[in-house]
């Protein structure tokens, strides 16, 4: 009840769709499509009795489980041409004679239009404060340059004053089908609109009404749809290969809500986050970081911080979120829900951790790229070793080069944390051969036109592998040592620890490869062997497996 009205939801729910057969209690994200209807009116807060009028006994029996009570409609009021208006009334007059009472609001609640909230039940419902107002109708802003059609002169013609980008046109309702509430003294078999109608905006998720498969394969993906946190950095230590993983996660997770957080003390992460317009907030120390994870209430939370403390994954799980972490060999690991290590291959005999390539997700602009043909001459080397380069290997790897007397090109791609790059220009500036780029928008390109790079042995040589390009690793830390990926299995020459390594033996490899065009070819057809496509579907899907048990576990416990 409210303000001393009493309050009527009608639901109309006919058997005889035709569009989507048995549509009103086909499954939708695993809930008859009536159900969501009913579980709207039912928590409202105002509304007093919720009846579903139905010509179907198993629509019938369906509502009365899920709380709503029934009354059956005539066979002439189920036909594909009669309108809603006698349905409605019929329903109303019908619960009325059962509840010995007359209701002062009716509404149209459509079951066809199961995103719309409770809350916005209530709002349209609260209207009617105002005397004046005798219908409420649900509407969502639909402004676009429309045009129309005159069919005396037969011509289209606008149907705005300027064009202008959407944004700007004056707003412009859309009936959406989801509500129309009136005083019961409008509701008749011809009309249920009173004179003085106010309306009440949804939003374009609420606004979606299930006419045909397309319609129920948007309302399914918004119910489906979950708030993800990603907790990632980047700075001098760790690089910025990690961000650029979760962007390319992000971009791919259309239908759910991503927040980034990013630590204030590294800059670094939060320049990359400003480029690309994601949402992010920025958190200072463990405490307000958990605050702000409250505050946005994820059901999922992604770390890709590598190793993480068992302290930490606890806390994460201790509020109910579904722990995802990116290449983490702490001990959070152990706790953490699911684990994803595409570098690191060896063998941890535990179910919720999944090593390997096929778990490596590539950077959209690979997806396009074509494979890389080996020529007989190298006339084109690239040097790319990563966001920070913290022990300077592109200018030992630049040095070595230049003292076999090279005559092609060569392409230095420093990234965005390289310490010196002003000092590395005026060394080569001279050399018109050499051309040092930073923050290049497509690494792909470089790549692709390259016929050896040089690298570290991080996350990158699987974008370099996806092309085929022959490739010389230098590990930049003890730790890129255990990647496996980078060998000779697949297609690379590792030649371990950077600095451990001597511009003489880093010359003549780079001689040694120049030269062998059999050796590249097989670089290449090794490379190309190894799928690296599937990634980000490889973990959707074990995410998906696994979070659904999650959920189970959740509500047995």
């Amino acid at each position: 009840m409210f303000d001393n009205n009493k309050i009527l939801v009608v639901i109309p729910a006919r058997g005889g769709s035709k569009g989507i057969p048995r549509k009103n209690i086909r499954l939708l994200n695993n809930r008859p499509l009536i159900s969501y209807a009913i579980g709207t009116a039912r928590s409202s807060q105002y509304v007093d009795d919720v009846v579903l009028t139905t010509d179907d006994s198993e629509i019938a029996l369906i509502a009365e489980k899920f709380g709503a009570s029934v009354v059956r409609r005539s066979h002439n009021l189920s036909d594909d041409n009669i309108p809603l208006e006698p349905v409605i009334y019929n329903a109303m007059v019908q619960k009325e004679k059962l509840a010995f009472d007359e209701y002062d609001i009716v509404i149209t609640l459509q079951p066809t239009s199961p995103l719309i909230k409770p809350s916005t039940l209530d709002n349209a419902i609260e209207k009617f404060k105002d005397f004046s107002v005798d219908s409420v109708i649900s509407v969502v802003d639909d402004r676009h340059l429309n045009w129309g059609y005159d069919e005396d002169n037969n011509r289209y013609f606008p149907i705005y004053s300027q064009r202008v980008d959407r944004q700007l046109l004056p707003k412009s309702f859309k009936e959406t089908g989801a509500i129309l509430a009136t005083r019961r003294s409008f509701v008749h078999e011809d009309s249920c609109l009173g004179t003085n109608v106010d309306l009440i905006e949804v939003s374009r998720e609420e606004s979606v009404n299930i006419e045909n498969f397309e319609n129920w394969s948007i309302a399914e993906n918004y119910l489906q749809k979950k708030r993800i946190a990603i907790v990632v950095n980047a700075n001098n230590e760790i690089g910025t290969g990690h961000v650029y993983r979760c962007l390319s996660i992000a971009s791919r997770l259309f239908f759910h809500d991503v927040l980034f957080l990013l630590d204030g003390s590294h800059q670094l992460g939060i320049d990359i986050l400003d480029r690309y317009k994601f949402p992010y907030e920025v958190y200072k120390g463990d405490d307000d970081l958990f605050n702000k994870l409250a505050q946005y209430g994820p059901h999922i939370v992604i770390n890709d911080i590598l190793d993480t403390t068992t302290d930490y994954i606890l806390k994460l799980r201790s509020y109910g979120y579904f722990v995802v972490n990116f290449e983490d060999l702490g001990k959070g690991s152990e706790v953490a829900d699911m684990v994803f290590d595409s570098l690191y291959e060896h063998d941890l005999n535990q179910n919720h951790i999944f090593t390997g390539h096929k778990y490596f997700i590539l950077k959209d602009e690979f997806y396009f790229q074509p494979k890389k043909i080996i020529t007989q001459g190298v006339n084109n080397v690239l040097i790319a070793f990563g966001g920070t380069d913290s022990n300077n290997l592109t200018e030992k790897v630049l040095n070595s080069i230049l003292k076999t007397n090279f005559e092609g090109r060569i392409n230095v791609i420093l990234g965005l944390g390289y310490p010196d790059k002003e000092g590395l220009i005026s060394k080569i500036e001279s050399n018109h051969s050499i051309q040092v780029y930073t923050d290049v928008p497509s690494i792909s390109e470089f790549m692709f036109k390259a016929d050896i790079i040089f690298t570290s042995a991080s996350r990158i040589i699987y974008d370099i592998c996806s092309l085929g390009v022959p490739t010389i690793c230098l590990c930049q830390t003890e730790r890129e040592q255990s990647h496996v990926f980078a060998s000779n299995d697949n297609g690379f020459i590792n030649m371990g620890l950077g600095v451990d390594v001597d511009e003489t033996e880093i010359m003549n490899q780079f001689i040694e490869l120049v030269n062998d065009y059999d050796r590249r070819m097989e670089m290449n057809e090794k490379m190309l062997s190894i799928d690296l496509k599937n990634g980000f579907e490889n973990i959707q899907s074990s995410v998906k497996e696994q979070y659904r048990n999650f959920v189970l576990n959740k509500r047995f416990q």
